[in-house]
């Protein structure tokens, strides 16, 4: 059985359910014991930014910003897509706790140990 767990994640609030989901699914993995990373690329990486999260709330979870914060005190890695964070210019001096801008081989790396990977 794999001991790794990746979520990748595409998606903030142009699917503001997706980008949940994705994080709650994370906190699963995280919570059973797996070492868990969620790749935040494409329109998902802006959830790296400070305060970006705020206010997203889909009916039926906790806040992102509570799931977000719940992953990282957990021990969750938070990875953002390094070209997919330039594009958006978006400020590397305001990202959330724990998250790291990587490029793509840093995911690679993780999933060839044999890691399972879902997406939202």
């Amino acid at each position: 059985m794999a001991s790794k767990f990746c979520v990748s994640l595409t998606h903030s609030k142009d699917n503001t359910d997706k980008a949940t989901v994705g994080f709650v699914v994370a906190n699963a993995a995280v919570g059973s014991g797996k070492e868990t990373m969620v790749f935040l690329s494409v329109e998902g990486v802006r959830l790296a930014q400070r305060g970006f999260a705020d206010g997203i709330h889909e009916e039926g979870f906790a806040p992102l910003r509570e799931l977000m914060d719940n992953f990282g005190k957990a021990g969750g890695t938070i990875y953002v897509c390094s070209p997919c964070f330039k594009k958006r210019k978006l400020d590397e001096n305001n990202m959330v706790a724990g998250a790291s801008i990587v490029g793509g081989a840093k995911l690679v790396e993780f999933l060839s140990d044999g890691s399972p990977c879902v997406s939202y």
